[in-house]
């Protein structure tokens, strides 16, 4: 008999603090974690290197066979730790461009199934309700407003000692919101079973206390976690 997996999904769009919700809640409940969004951003990142961004076909054939490996916090492509190079606005923009084609969703739709193992997960991700995991036992969709999200860029972006345009940063903010909410397939949404938090004028303490009551509910009350 196949053993239950419980899991957590986390989506929303970037800025609003996913992974930080999504690390303290693996911490507190010994989960495993996922990042779906850096699986897109290595990928996105590899196609530019390879110059196949707009190659559906060669895309594709990389998302099946993406030579990507989290060890210690750490992301690596094959032998080179990429943590800190996809995380620049370009390569989210990549990211973007790469998730809205559909043959490549589905190479990586197993590659992310794969990471439900026990005692369980925390998926963090755009599609992690609506498709990757549609049996989560509870599921969280965590959002804040363009202007919020794009102050805490440029503070991120200061602290490492770079310079950014406030209304730069918003712009691109708006229009990576506008391909995700609209592209056809797997579009940004909350699944209709999900607790909405708008973390705008929330602290990360509030925000996750309103996770832990919600997954408490879902998921403990169902004696799903243990």
């Amino acid at each position: 008999m196949e053993q239950f997996v419980p899991v957590i999904t986390v989506d929303g769009p970037s800025g609003v603090g996913k992974g930080t919700l999504c690390a303290r809640l693996s911490a507190h409940y010994g989960y495993h974690f996922l990042d779906s969004g850096a699986l897109y951003r290595v990928l996105g990142l590899a196609a530019n290197k390879h110059n196949i961004l707009t190659d559906e076909h060669a895309l594709t054939a990389l998302a099946r066979h993406l030579p990507v490996s989290f060890k210690d916090g750490q992301i690596w492509l094959t032998t080179e730790n990429v943590t800190d190079a996809i995380r620049t606005e370009t390569v989210a923009a990549f990211a973007s461009q790469v998730a809205a084609i559909p043959s490549v969703r589905t190479a990586l739709l197993a590659f992310q199934q794969d990471f439900a193992r026990l005692p369980g997960l925390v998926a963090d991700g755009r599609d992690m309700g609506t498709v990757v995991f549609i049996n989560a036992c509870a599921k969280i969709f965590l959002d804040a407003t363009p202007e919020v999200r794009a102050e805490r860029r440029i503070k991120q972006l200061k602290n490492q000692g770079l310079d950014a345009n406030i209304d730069q940063i918003t712009k691109e903010i708006r229009e990576r919101d506008e391909r995700d909410r609209n592209r056809a397939v797997a579009p940004l949404k909350a699944a209709i079973d999900a607790l909405i938090i708008d973390s705008s004028n929330l602290s990360p303490d509030e925000v996750f206390n309103q996770a832990v009551a919600w997954v408490d509910q879902r998921c403990v009350d169902r004696q799903l976690i243990v």
